[in-house]
């Protein structure tokens, strides 16, 4: 890695770190304030505060699945980290890495429940439409991954993707790395060359 992207990736993992503690805040609350399914109206019959334990994926599904969900997790966030890794010091992809850095943060969140408790803490309940019950890092994973789609359908070109997944770069240097060798090789036929003449 280069000692650069080190440095500067540091003030990403600090936010991430703070986004991530919010969202367990939030979730600590809950559960110290509310009993399990106990429901708190907001606006009625509209949004409510209801804790629920949740051991899938949204609606409830794929129940009991917490070793694959664990084992997904830590696959998107090295994913995730890998991009920021190569973005991180280019301007022109300020607004990816915002959305990467929501989407971490709320991929952690949920695991940190999933490998301490063993299910999900969900409480925001929007009764006005038939929307599965969430929590903050849930709305950090569904905004960025809707900003993202539509950053890579609408913003980003496809030589930009080669460089968000680290391709562009290793081909670089692959081309560096040959255009050197080339050049040591005349190098070394000049002063061969040169001797010969001696």
């Amino acid at each position: 890695m280069k000692e650069k992207n080190i440095k500067i990736m540091l003030i990403p993992i600090i936010i991430i770190a703070l986004l991530t503690s919010l969202d367990q805040f939030t979730k600590f609350i809950i559960k110290s304030k509310f009993m399990l399914y106990e429901s708190k109206e907001v606006l009625k019959n509209v949004f409510a505060i209801t804790y629920i334990q949740n051991k899938g994926a949204a609606w409830g599904v794929m129940q009991g699945k917490r070793i694959f969900f664990l084992i997904l997790t830590v696959f998107v966030i090295l994913g995730c980290f890998w991009i920021l890794y190569n973005i991180i010091d280019n301007r022109k992809y300020i607004m990816l890495t915002t959305c990467v850095i929501f989407l971490i943060s709320g991929a952690v969140g949920n695991m940190i429940d999933r490998f301490k408790l063993g299910y999900v803490v969900d409480f925001f309940d929007f009764k006005l439409i038939d929307f599965p019950v969430f929590n903050v890092a849930d709305i950090y994973v569904t905004v960025s991954m809707f900003l993202i789609l539509f950053l890579m359908i609408f913003k980003y070109k496809e030589e930009d993707f080669d460089e968000i997944i680290g391709k562009k770069s290793n081909i670089e240097s692959d081309i560096k790395a040959f255009m050197d060798e080339e050049d040591n090789e005349t190098m070394d036929d000049g002063i061969s060359d040169d001797s010969d003449k001696d």
